[in-house]
């Protein structure tokens, strides 16, 4: 195990043992055979096809893909319950893409689409509920904070960010939803036959959720990564963000005001500091529409040569759909946005505009166009078409090809 593995999770599950035997005192001895037993399984699919268009000398991505995901939450016993979930990836009659991160060596003369197929085990662990205001998890698990911008679980992938983890959670305080979690290692979605599949660190997240009325909160957070192998990714984060509300004629005004301060951590070669801001508002009308406006901005450090990162994110869902910014560009990145939505029939539609440049420096790198329709067919079927249109600027010094990307996708759920 790395440094201070052991002392870390002797001194947290010593915290665990009076929660422990107040859960058992309280709920008495039950069959754990029953609690196995009496638990509760789900299967689910999602066909994807994605089609990828870059002005380059990679031949089109055609990906056809499909995920089947299998789990299992037990009943509880004596405060305790578990959770398993195994999912598989397959290749279904196309395969002209490459899967990305070594995963498809002999395709490498297409474009990107990263859903390499496979089998993995996406979950695996165990919760201990000792009442209502504590949660403990311990194994291999999602974990989602906030909008997902600085820890997610890559979700739009067919394979999983998931992590190997101790987590708590607790409402102890009022009107407070703290969570912390140690990270030992991050599963990514390139699985485990990539060399980047598996990543070891020492993380360790801190996020406190504070209620100041029913229509404000602040987020304050402390993400701190230290990374065995990826060096470049181990930073320091504390940051804070502030969310409310408020009605505005028949409909509602929802505000975002954040940010955060980055400087390297543990052996990042890289010594550095940047921040990161994000303002955003939405009008949503009684109607079902919905429009928003937004500013996001990932600094750069010019005399370091580096710029702010976020490593464990769901990226997809940020900087446009195309992923032209999964890596933020040594120049930072500023993103200003529009988003629409509304509903035609039974469709929700979504339309986004996104104007990308430098943070230094004063490059334009281009803009993007993202729509998508999304069906839900009956309670157990949904149906999802999207696109993404990256068209990049003469003048930038980054990208030098245009993007086009589709997708059809299919989900299922017993």
């Amino acid at each position: 195990m790395n440094r201070n593995h052991n002392i870390l999770l002797t001194s947290l599950l010593s915290l665990l043992l009076p929660f422990a035997a107040s859960a058992a005192e309280e709920e008495g001895a039950t069959d754990i055979g029953s609690a196995i037993t009496s638990g509760k399984a789900t299967i689910s699919g999602r066909y994807r096809y994605e089609y990828v268009d870059q002005d380059n000398i990679l031949k089109n991505a055609n990906a056809s893909t499909l995920r089947l995901r299998l789990n299992y939450r037990t009943g509880q016993w004596q405060g305790w319950s578990g959770f398993a979930e195994f999912d598989h990836v397959f290749h279904v009659l196309i395969d002209e893409f490459n899967s990305g991160a070594g995963t498809s060596p002999n395709r490498t003369e297409y474009s990107v689409v990263a859903d390499p197929k496979g089998s993995d085990l996406n979950q695996l662990y165990f919760d201990l509920d000792p009442n209502d205001d504590w949660k403990y998890r311990f194994g291999r698990q999602r974990i989602l904070l906030d909008n997902q911008r600085f820890v997610g679980g890559v979700g739009w992938r067919q394979n999983e960010q998931t992590y190997d983890a101790l987590t708590l959670n607790t409402k102890a305080i009022s009107k407070t939803a703290l969570s912390y979690s140690y990270l030992n290692s991050v599963r990514r979605i390139f699985g485990q036959t990539s060399p980047v599949g598996k990543e070891r660190l020492d993380g360790h997240l801190f996020n406190a959720k504070i209620t100041i009325s029913d229509a404000f909160s602040v987020t304050p957070y402390v993400y701190y990564l230290d990374y065995d192998t990826a060096l470049v990714n181990s930073t320091a984060t504390l940051g804070a963000r502030l969310a409310g509300s408020a009605g505005l004629g028949s409909g509602k005004f929802k505000w975002l005001a954040e940010f955060a301060r980055q400087s390297d951590a543990g052996d990042n070669p890289t010594s550095y500091d940047a921040d990161y801001y994000h303002l955003n508002g939405a009008y949503a009308a009684g109607n079902g529409m919905t429009i928003g406006l937004g500013y996001e901005v990932l600094g750069s450090d010019p005399g370091a040569g580096a710029a702010f990162t976020t490593p464990l994110a769901t990226l997809h869902a940020f900087n446009g759909w195309a992923d032209q910014f999964v890596i933020t560009p040594d120049a930072g990145l500023e993103d200003v946005y529009v988003n629409f939505k509304m509903k035609a029939g039974k469709w929700n539609l979504t339309f986004v505009y996104h104007d990308f440049s430098s943070d230094t420096g004063g490059f334009d790198y281009g803009n993007e166009i993202d729509v998508s329709g999304a069906l839900k067919l009956t309670d157990r079927y949904g149906l999802l078409l999207k696109g993404a249109f990256f068209s990049v600027d003469s003048s930038s010094p980054l990208f030098d090809v245009d993007t086009n990307k589709f997708w059809v996708m299919l989900t299922a759920s017993y």
